[in-house]
């Protein structure tokens, strides 16, 4: 089922199936969420939690067990309750639409991931920007350790008569970030390399960028927006408290999108069956504890 909240300026329509985003449309009605194509990327904008891109042979250890989850996680592949009113008091401040989404852990859950935990993403409109909280609570006793972050596909051009090269990602400031090394399966290779930036600054958007997959950046800025010296529209991503900073699309494809992806933790090393316990870039959060990360989407025409 569909849920659309809006305001004077974006509508906004997330699924209960991985609480995924629909269609983020402006007042004037242009669609800037890639509509999905089974013949090039079905998805429009996964959410992912406990566990970001790929692990080995799809295991993680904990404990001394082995589990097996599939690529980023659990929330793509489950639906979520809609919660009613919707918002959460501590991530929507008052009057602003908003629509909540939520995952209990079950018996389903424990069998790839042996946690107790609720997971709640929240969308919220204020002004031409979606907030989107991620909120992570560990009802359990034990240490829980995971990753979260977003997948959202922008469709690329977002205007008539310009095409995907006019287009580039542009950082908010100059910066010399590393690229995260992979494999061609997309694990870790341990090998970062310096990334340069086009006046330190700047990715211009070309298909062939994408056919050794994603471009995966650290110490990048916080701040990201896709554009065209040639058009006025663009979308800009805010990501204040994500370690890393992917951008996609399918590979070797001249796919009309590109996807902005803020993530807190990496995929598993090339070869290693990780033990989520050792993982260092995963967040570890105590029983009864809450974690929250949020982030956001601004839209300008």
């Amino acid at each position: 089922m569909d849920h659309t909240i809006q305001n004077g300026f974006l509508t906004v329509t997330a699924s209960d199936a991985g609480a995924q985003l629909q269609s983020i449309k402006s007042a004037g009605g242009t669609e800037y969420l890639w509509q999905g194509d089974p013949d090039i990327w079905s998805g429009k904008a996964p959410n992912l939690f406990p566990y970001i891109a790929r692990l080995t042979d799809g295991t993680f250890s904990l404990n001394g067990n082995e589990y097996h989850m599939k690529i980023h996680g659990l929330i793509k592949y489950s639906t979520l309750v809609a919660e009613t009113p919707g918002c959460q008091a501590e991530t929507s401040a008052a009057q602003e639409p908003c629509m909540t989404f939520c995952l209990v852990s079950n018996e389903q859950t424990k069998e790839q991931y042996p946690f107790d935990f609720i997971y709640r993403i929240t969308y919220a409109l204020k002004g031409s920007s979606l907030v989107i909280t991620n909120s992570v609570e560990n009802t359990g006793a034990s240490r829980m350790y995971f990753g979260v972050g977003g997948h959202p596909g922008f469709r690329v051009p977002m205007e008539e008569g310009l095409s995907f090269e006019d287009y580039y990602l542009e950082f908010d400031r100059p910066s010399h970030p590393y690229r995260v090394g992979f494999t061609d399966a997309c694990f870790l290779t341990g090998e970062d390399r310096p990334y340069t930036l086009e006046n330190d600054r700047r990715i211009p958007l070309h298909h062939d960028l994408f056919d050794h997959d994603a471009v995966v950046l650290k110490h990048a800025p916080k701040r990201v927006k896709i554009a065209s010296d040639r058009g006025h529209r663009s979308v800009t991503v805010h990501y204040p408290d994500f370690a890393y900073v992917g951008f996609w699309h399918a590979i070797k494809k001249e796919a009309l999108y590109v996807c902005v992806e803020p993530w807190t933790s990496l995929p598993s090393r090339d070869g290693i069956v990780e033990d989520l316990s050792c993982q260092s870039d995963l967040i570890g959060l105590d029983g009864g504890k809450t974690y929250t990360n949020t982030w956001t989407v601004t839209i300008e025409e």
